[in-house]
């Protein structure tokens, strides 16, 4: 199985390392690593060259411009995708592509690291619950940080929606109507708790509107993005 792993990255020279090292210590090989310099203005892109992983640049600023420029520089069969402040486990790859017969697409859960050993468990626990409710649901909730798919499928359906956010759950959804998308508990991956500044109210409350369909001001009042 061949395993392209794209991260985007924003202005990310202070956390992409740690990604970089994670998903370059696999326990399954990735076939390549692609990080897309989404119009960065610190060294993200030296930070990168530096780990001898390729480097696309995408100058229009978003998450969703630099996963499609990833998707369409990505050479592998199958596409994996995390964020530049996210640690995949080591088993990682390994775990998704042991679940890969018969689907078009795989996710995992996420869990806060470098926070209390109580949010790190309500983090984690938690989101595994909405996984698990989403999944029952028929609504599957890809993440960014954590997600796998078929390139051929991904490009098939147009790849990802031009969206502020919400663009990865919105790839899952399309890619549920070609075939199936499987929730896989053991691929976890550890991800920044940035987007815990404002507090647990105003995180869930930006949940809550982003599930909704409006992710406006998801990732602050420019709508700027650090990935």
């Amino acid at each position: 199985m061949r395993i392209s792993v794209v991260i985007p990255a924003h202005n990310e020279e202070a956390f992409l390392p740690k990604a970089l090292q994670a998903v370059l210590q696999q326990t399954l090989p990735p076939f390549e690593v692609i990080v897309v310099d989404n119009a960065s203005t610190d060294r993200t892109r030296e930070v990168a060259e530096g780990f001898g992983v390729r480097v696309v640049y995408c100058p229009r600023k978003g998450v969703a411009y630099a996963r499609q420029a990833g998707l369409l520089a990505a050479r592998g069969e199958w596409v994996a995708m995390t964020d530049a402040d996210s640690i995949p486990l080591p088993t990682w790859l390994q775990t998704l592509a042991r679940h890969g017969e018969g689907v078009v697409a795989l996710y995992g859960p996420l869990r806060f690291y470098g926070v209390s050993p109580w949010t790190a468990f309500v983090s984690e626990w938690g989101y595994r619950a909405f996984l698990n409710l989403m999944a029952f649901l028929g609504k599957p909730n890809l993440a960014g940080a954590n997600m796998m798919f078929l390139r051929e499928a991904a490009l098939e359906v147009g790849g990802f929606p031009e969206v502020e956010a919400r663009e990865d759950v919105l790839l899952g959804w399309k890619l549920k109507r070609m075939g199936r998308v499987r929730y896989v508990p053991e691929a976890l991956v550890l991800t920044s708790p940035r987007r815990l500044k404002g507090g647990w109210g105003r995180f869930l409350a930006q949940q809550v509107k982003n599930l909704l369909g409006d992710p406006r001001g998801y990732f602050g009042e420019d709508g700027g993005r650090e990935r």
